[in-house]
């Protein structure tokens, strides 16, 4: 996802480019992968260049281990790895860390839409939020669904867990970063309802949510294409980075 974002950032007329990366000494990318950049192995290393924002594109190791410090030394931070917030305890020092620091941390929508329409109709009440996530069973791969089940012998859509979001950010987590995402712009983790599926018969990554309460109901539902290098991430949740990105340094924002 970083590789993608970069290389949307320079073809886009943004006037937006990645300057430095941070990443683990054990975990360092060939030095044809990040000509140009400033590269760090440490995060202290990184506060003391300064950057104007970080974005955490990893793991939620990453978010555990490197964001906290980002926060308090005042750098703003833009987050993908969303289902790592199911961790109370570390929301809870995110939030500390950002108001010690006086910064910023903002939870990159990804692959869905219609979060305002949460965001907005929260404050009059929810009653039900329900996500159901679709993908082809090579994109579930890795997870306790291959644990369980033959992913490739698979002929027909079959759900591979139900649950809230809590669970399925636990469980899911290189692929459930849109449930949180719909968990934290609406009733939260416990009260947000989850169905991920293994379809054979898509090669696109859908999304549904619904949501019901005192403004009335809505639906909304989204067939992204994955991103080439990696099935399991879904395009627009690079692209979602990018737009997070230009938001944060624009003037005027719609």
């Amino acid at each position: 996802m970083a590789r993608s974002l970069q290389a949307s950032l320079l073809r886009s007329e943004a006037g937006v480019a990645v300057a430095a990366v941070l990443v683990p000494a054990e975990f360092a990318p060939p030095a044809s992968e990040i000509a140009g950049l400033e590269l760090f192995h440490d995060v202290a290393d990184l506060v003391a260049w300064r950057p104007s924002l970080v974005v955490e594109c990893a793991s939620h190791d990453a978010v555990r281990d490197f964001v906290p410090t980002l926060l308090r030394n005042g750098i703003d931070t833009i987050i993908v790895s969303t289902g790592s917030l199911a961790d109370e305890s570390l929301f809870d020092d995110l939030e500390v860390a950002a108001k010690v620091g006086r910064c910023r941390l903002t939870v990159v929508s990804g692959a869905i839409g219609g979060l305002d329409v949460l965001r907005s109709a929260r404050s009059a009440g929810l009653s039900k939020v329900a996500y159901t996530g679709i993908k082809p069973p090579i994109a579930w791969a890795g997870t306790p669904a291959a644990d369980r089940m033959d992913l490739a012998s698979l002929l027909e859509p079959t759900v591979i867990f139900e649950g809230n979001a809590r669970q399925a950010a636990q469980l899911y987590p290189k692929n459930a970063n849109v449930t949180a995402a719909v968990a934290l712009a609406g009733v939260g983790f416990d009260a947000t309802s989850v169905a991920l599926l293994a379809d054979p018969g898509t090669a696109t990554n859908g999304h549904r949510v619904e949501a019901t309460g005192a403004f009335g109901s809505f639906s909304i539902e989204l067939q992204n294409q994955p991103l080439p290098d990696n099935p399991k991430t879904s395009w627009l949740a690079a692209l979602s980075i990018q737009e997070a990105i230009v938001r944060h340094f624009s003037s005027v924002v719609v």
